[in-house]
């Protein structure tokens, strides 16, 4: 058999619009996805939104949110730790790639009751990430991409640096003229991701981590390339880390586990004490940082207290919260010190007025 023009090594967002890409230039396409076909799509299947930069309202989107601004909340999410040149490159071409989205299947909406305060900023998906997926792989069958699942690639074949071959899990060499490998991070290997965040006061924060986005994520071929001598980039500690509920599955929670109050109350560890400012920014541009700050604390835990008048003006868990009438009842109720609770949250009142 001929080689393939392109083989896509992942299944997820980025692996499609790879293959997609090359498919419309003429190129055979391979795209290998490891999970099976229920489970296809990485950690895209539970997204539900893009964000764009517009310089004024567009379709679902309104009033403008330019280049300079993108760049200045992308800024304070990484604490500066981002790569100018390619953060531009992305941001300025969120503003075109709707139309081509479009084109492959993908359906936009306005946003939904308690996700109005992102309809500046982020295009939301109709159907949600697992609708993305599946317009895409339709789009790539059509088009003649070929595709096949349960196809974990474990090593690559490179003679002087140059892509000759993948080798599957099951032994498989294939062949091709170039190979794009977009089969994500590494965050469901639990052992790497205890060595990279390493000990903590005592504790190792990741030994208490639920992943919130697919099983299938193991590191695998970026271990491969770390080791065949591949320029590395990034801190292997950073992620898209959000607060979820503790109660949520080991893999695969998707975004209905999120705890989207923390901005509308205060967040106290399990000493009862706070340990950040929950009102320092918008919430849409803080709640990707909040999965680090709990990880930081006493056995990753936190809790998000709230009061009535929060209820109704986020998106709720798919857990329902402890309730109660009175905050000393509450603390009792969800384990936190009393007294510790009762001082942490007097003091944030009184700032307050």
């Amino acid at each position: 058999m001929k080689p393939w023009d392109v083989i896509v090594v992942g299944g997820g967002n980025a692996a499609l619009c790879a293959a997609l890409s090359a498919r419309e230039s003429g190129a055979s396409v391979l795209l290998l996805e490891s999970a099976p076909k229920e489970w296809r799509g990485g950690n895209s299947q539970h997204t539900r939104n893009i964000r764009c930069m517009h310089d004024g309202p567009q379709d679902v989107l309104v009033d403008s949110y330019p280049e300079e601004e993108y760049w200045q909340d992308l800024l304070k999410v990484t604490g500066g730790k981002t790569n100018e040149q390619l953060a531009r490159l992305t941001i300025r071409d969120s503003a075109q790639c709707r139309d081509w989205m479009r084109r492959h299947g993908v359906h936009f909406q306005k946003p939904l009751s308690g996700t109005l305060h992102l309809a500046r900023t982020n295009a939301f998906f109709m159907g949600g990430g697992k609708a993305l997926v599946n317009a895409y792989y339709r789009s790539a069958a059509r088009l003649g991409v070929e595709i096949r699942y349960d196809t974990p690639i474990h090593t690559l074949e490179l003679i002087d640096g140059q892509f000759v071959a993948a080798h599957t899990a099951q032994g498989e060499r294939i062949t091709a003229h170039a190979c794009v490998l977009a089969a994500g991070g590494f965050e469901s290997n639990l052992p790497w991701m205890r060595e990279a965040w390493g000990e903590v006061n005592g504790e190792w924060p990741a030994d208490q981590f639920l992943i919130r986005g697919t099983r299938f994520n193991t590191g695998t071929l970026i271990d491969f390339m770390q080791r065949a001598g591949a320029d590395m980039i990034g801190d292997p500690s950073q992620s898209h880390c959000v607060a979820i509920d503790a109660r949520a599955p080991l893999y695969d929670g998707g975004i209905c586990t999120r705890v989207d109050c923390v901005s509308l109350g205060v967040m106290l560890n399990r000493h009862g004490e706070r340990f950040y400012d929950e009102g320092e920014d918008f919430w849409p541009k803080r709640y990707a940082i909040w999965g680090r700050l709990v990880a930081l604390q006493t056995g990753q835990v936190a809790y998000s207290i709230i009061d009535s008048k929060a209820v109704g003006r986020f998106m709720p868990a798919v857990f329902p919260g402890a309730k109660a009438q009175t905050l000393p009842e509450l603390a009792h109720m969800v384990g936190l010190p009393v007294d510790t609770f009762m001082q942490s949250i007097d003091q944030y009142n009184q700032a307050c007025r």
